[in-house]
C-alpha cells in the first residue's frame, strides 16, 4: 500500500502533461501511485500517458470510453486509489520540489489527520509566481489537529480539491465523490471539511498553480457556468441531512454563495451576454431559498450581495456604470493630486538648491532605494568611524528600513526630506545612480561606488548590444556620469572599463571595493554566528549558489536540479540559493539543506557563511575570491550570455577554480573534492593575483580620508596578499583547504 495515491485526470492538456507528471515522478519521496485518467482526450494525451506508465511502474493509466466531465474523472481515479492518503492534482499544474515529503512529515507530526491543507502559488505564462493571498491562514499552531470549528477562517481559501491530502478511509467511509459539471469542487470542499474529525496544516507551496491565457473552462464564456446552482443545492442538501451541521455553518455558506455568485456574474468573461439577465434571476431565487434571516453581509459585500437579492438586470446596469463613473472620477483626482504634489517638491526642491550646502551632511543609497549595502553601506559605516563629525543619511524604500542603522537617518524616495538632503548635502554617495531630476551643485560631491567587477559588457559598450542595451538612453547615461566626482574601482581591469566606457571627468579611486572590507575583518565567531542565524547545520559545507542576470531571458534560468544534486553529495552538504534581485522569485522553497536566502539583505554576510560559491557569471566571484575559499563555475550557457551580453575576457580561460560545463560534472567536482583540489587553489591564486590586489580590509578607510578628510598623500599602503587573513571558512572538510601560493607569477591562459 503506497503512502499517496496522486490522482490527475486529464483533458486535452498535452503542452502541459508532461511537466504535470514529471513534478509527481521526480519527487524525492517516492513511495506513491499516480494514478492518470485519460477522460477521453481527443489530443495525444492518451499516448503520452501509456507512455509514461511504460517507464514507471508506479503510474496506473487509466482510459475512459467517453469524457464524463473533471469530476466523474476523480472518481474513476479513487476507484483505482490504494494509498493512505489521496492527493488530488490536475494536470496542467505541478508540485513543487520535495512536497510530497513534507506533506508526509506534516501527517506524521500532526497524528495522521483526516485532511491536510497545504498552500499554492498562482504561476503566470511570465514566470510570475504569486502565492495565495490567504497564506497566513495556514500557519501551523503545533501539532495537534483541530476541527473546522476551531479555525472556520480556513474556508476563506480557494475551495479546491488540489490543495488537500484526504485520508483514503475518511473518504470512503463518508461516501464522498465528486458530482458532475463545472464548479464540481464545491460541494466536495465544504462537505468533507465539514465531516473531517481532523484537520491540519501546512505553511508551505507544494503546487504551482496554472494561470492559462486561453484553454481554461473556467475562462470561457459560456452557458455552462449556470452550473454552479445545481452545486450549491448539493451543499445545502447535504447540509438538511446532516442538522447537526447545519445550525453552524449554514449562514457562512449562504454569504459564501451569494459571494461566488456574484463572482461568476461580474466576471466579464464568462456568461454569454444574452444569458446574463436569467442568471441574475436564478440567483435571487437562490438568495430567497437559501438565506438565513438575520445573516448580514460584511461591509466590503453588500453592494455585490444587494446585487444578487434584487436580481434585476437593468438595475446591475444602473449600478455598474455609477461604480464606473465614480472610479473614474477617483482616478483623475488621484492623477491630479499626484502631478499637484510632484509640482510642489519640485517647487520645494528649487528653494533648497538656492540655499547654503551642508558641509556635515552626506546622503547615501543604493540599488534603486533596496536598502542598506554594499559599497554605499560600507563607506556610510565607515564615515561615522573615521569622520564622525559628517552626517549620515539613507534614501530607501519603507520596506528596507529595517535594515538601516540606527545611527543613520532615514529618508523615504520622493518625500520633501528627500529632496531637501538631495539639495543640501554636500557628499552624494551612490552604487547606481540618484533621481534624474538631480541638479549637482557646485561644492557638491558625487562618489559612484559601482556594484561590481565588470565581466559583462557595460556603459557605452552596449551600444552595440541591443538585446541587452534595450531601450537604454544612453545620452542620459552620460549625462549621469558628467555628475561623478569620484568612481571606485577594485583592481586596473575595472579601472580601464570605467574609465573607457562611461567618458567623463571624474577622477578614479583604484583603492578596492569598501563592501568587501570585511572579509578580512570577521572573526570566526562572526561566522559561526552567521551559519546559525541561516540555518545551516554544524559541521555542514555550505555552498553558495547565486546565478547571475540573463538578459535574453525574463525568467531565473533554472539549468540546476539542486535537489538532485544535493541527493548524490550526501548530507554533509547543504546549498544556500540567492536569486539575482531582478527576477523577483527564489529559484526553489526552503527545505532542511536547501535554504533559499534570496532575501537576506547582506551578500556579504553569505559569503562569509558559506564554504564555497558556485556561479556562472556573476560579478560576485570576483569579491569572493577575496576570502580565498573555493569558487567554482556553472558555465553551461557560455556562448548564449556572451552572444546575448558579451563579456570582457572567457572566464573559463582564466577562471577562480573549477569549471563545470553541466550538472553532472558540477556533482562530480564536489562528489571528487576537486573543487578544493590544489588545482582549484592554483587558479584562485592566479584571480586573485589579478583582480584582489586592493581589497585588504582598508578600501572605504582610504576612500574617507581622500575625500572626506582630505588625506590623499598619506593613505594607508595596502596589504600584500600574502599578509592578509581573511576570514576562515566553518564547514566539515577532510582537510585544510590549499592556500593560495600568492609568490608564484601569474600563469598565461
Amino acid at each position: 500500500m503506497p503512502r499517496f495515491s496522486v490522482i490527475v485526470p486529464v483533458y486535452k492538456v498535452q503542452a502541459y502533461l508532461h511537466a504535470c507528471l514529471e513534478s509527481v515522478l521526480g519527487q524525492s519521496f517516492t513511495d506513491l501511485e499516480l494514478i492518470v485518467v485519460d477522460d477521453c482526450s481527443p489530443d495525444a494525451c492518451g499516448a503520452l500517458i501509456d507512455e509514461c506508465a511504460a517507464r514507471d511502474t508506479r503510474v496506473k493509466a487509466v482510459h475512459l470510453k467517453e469524457n464524463v466531465g473533471l469530476g466523474r474523472a476523480r472518481n474513476a481515479g479513487m476507484e483505482h486509489a490504494d494509498g493512505d492518503y489521496l492527493i488530488f492534482l490536475d494536470s496542467d499544474d505541478t508540485l513543487t520540489p520535495d512536497s510530497l515529503h513534507a506533506i508526509s512529515d506534516r501527517l506524521k507530526e500532526t497524528d495522521e489527520p483526516d485532511v491536510l491543507i497545504y498552500d499554492y502559488a498562482r504561476t503566470f505564462w511570465s514566470g510570475e509566481a504569486v502565492r495565495n493571498q490567504f497564506a497566513s491562514l495556514l500557519k501551523e499552531d503545533g501539532n495537534v489537529p483541530f476541527r473546522l470549528s476551531d479555525r472556520p477562517g480556513l474556508l476563506r481559501l480557494l475551495m479546491v480539491a488540489w490543495n488537500k491530502a484526504y485520508r483514503r478511509d475518511f473518504i470512503e467511509r463518508e461516501g464522498f465523490t465528486f458530482p458532475p459539471g463545472l464548479y464540481e469542487d464545491t460541494p466536495w470542499t465544504y462537505p468533507v471539511l465539514m465531516k473531517a474529525g481532523s484537520i491540519a496544516t501546512l505553511d508551505r507551496v507544494c503546487v504551482h498553480y496554472l494561470q492559462r491565457r486561453r484553454g481554461s473552462i473556467l475562462r470561457t464564456t459560456t452557458r455552462r457556468h449556470f452550473e454552479i446552482f445545481d452545486q450549491y443545492e448539493r451543499v445545502f442538501a447535504f447540509l438538511d441531512e446532516h442538522p447537526e451541521l447545519s445550525a453552524a455553518w449554514r449562514p457562512l455558506l449562504f454569504r459564501r454563495m451569494v459571494d461566488h455568485l456574484s463572482t461568476v456574474f461580474t466576471k466579464r468573461d464568462r456568461l454569454p451576454r444574452e444569458s446574463r439577465p436569467e442568471f441574475l434571476r436564478k440567483a435571487r431565487t437562490h438568495y430567497r431559498r437559501y438565506r438565513v434571516p438575520g445573516t448580514r453581509p460584511r461591509a466590503r459585500t453588500r453592494v455585490r450581495h444587494g446585487l444578487v437579492r434584487l436580481g434585476t438586470h437593468r438595475t446591475y446596469r444602473t449600478l455598474w456604470t455609477a461604480l464606473r463613473l465614480r472610479s473614474r472620477a477617483r482616478r483623475y483626482a488621484a492623477t491630479a493630486r499626484r502631478r499637484a504634489k510632484g509640482a510642489v517638491l519640485q517647487l520645494h526642491y528649487r528653494i533648497q538648491l538656492r540655499l547654503p550646502l551642508r558641509a556635515d551632511r552626506a546622503l547615501f543609497s543604493s540599488y534603486w532605494g533596496r536598502g542598506y549595502g554594499c559599497n554605499p553601506g560600507a563607506l556610510e559605516a565607515a564615515l561615522r568611524e573615521h569622520a564622525p563629525h559628517i552626517r549620515t543619511a539613507w534614501v530607501a524604500d519603507p520596506a528596507h528600513h529595517h535594515t538601516l542603522p540606527t545611527a543613520t537617518r532615514r529618508l523615504r524616495p520622493g518625500t520633501a526630506a528627500y529632496w531637501s538632503a538631495l539639495a543640501r548635502s554636500k557628499y552624494l554617495v551612490n552604487n547606481v545612480n540618484f533621481d534624474r531630476r538631480l541638479v549637482k551643485r557646485r561644492g557638491q560631491i558625487m562618489i559612484q561606488t559601482q556594484h561590481g567587477t565588470p565581466l559583462k559588457l557595460m556603459g557605452l559598450d552596449l551600444q552595440d548590444r541591443p538585446a541587452a542595451a534595450r531601450d537604454m538612453d544612453f545620452a542620459a547615461l552620460m549625462r549621469n556620469a558628467d555628475k561623478w566626482d569620484y568612481v571606485l574601482s577594485a583592481n586596473r581591469h575595472s579601472t580601464l572599463v570605467w574609465e573607457r566606457v562611461f567618458p567623463a571627468s571624474f577622477t578614479t579611486l583604484e583603492y578596492g571595493y569598501p563592501r568587501n572590507d570585511i572579509y578580512q575583518r570577521a572573526s570566526s565567531a562572526d561566522v559561526a554566528r552567521l551559519r546559525e542565524s541561516l540555518g545551516v547545520p554544524q559541521g555542514a559545507i555550505a555552498i553558495l549558489y547565486a546565478p547571475t542576470h540573463r538578459d535574453y531571458r525574463h525568467s531565473q534560468l533554472r539549468s540546476l536540479d539542486l535537489e538532485r544534486m544535493l541527493h548524490n553529495l550526501g548530507p554533509r552538504f547543504v546549498v544556500l540559493t540567492r536569486a539575482h534581485h531582478s527576477y523577483g522569485a527564489p529559484l526553489v522553497s526552503s527545505t532542511d539543506r536547501l535554504i533559499d536566502v534570496s532575501d537576506h539583505p547582506s551578500v556579504e554576510s553569505l559569503c562569509l557563511a558559506s564554504d564555497a560559491l558556485v556561479t556562472d557569471y556573476s560579478s560576485l566571484m570576483f569579491d569572493y575570491a577575496n576570502l580565498d575559499r573555493p569558487v567554482v563555475l556553472h558555465a553551461d550557457d557560455w556562448e548564449a550570455y556572451e552572444a546575448a551580453r558579451g563579456t570582457y575576457f572567457d572566464v573559463r580561460e582564466f577562471p577562480p577554480g573549477a569549471v563545470a560545463r553541466s550538472e553532472d560534472e558540477l556533482t562530480d567536482i564536489f562528489a571528487t573534492g576537486h573543487w578544493r583540489g590544489s588545482r582549484s587553489a592554483q587558479l584562485r591564486a592566479a584571480f586573485r593575483d589579478r583582480f584582489c590586489v586592493y581589497d585588504d580590509g582598508r578600501a572605504a578607510e582610504r576612500v574617507v580620508r581622500h575625500v572626506v578628510l582630505g588625506e590623499a598623500g598619506g593613505l594607508p599602503s595596502v596589504a600584500p596578499l600574502a599578509d592578509r587573513h581573511p576570514a576562515p571558512a566553518a564547514g566539515a572538510v577532510d582537510e585544510p583547504l590549499p592556500r593560495a601560493d600568492v609568490s608564484r607569477p601569474t600563469p598565461r591562459y
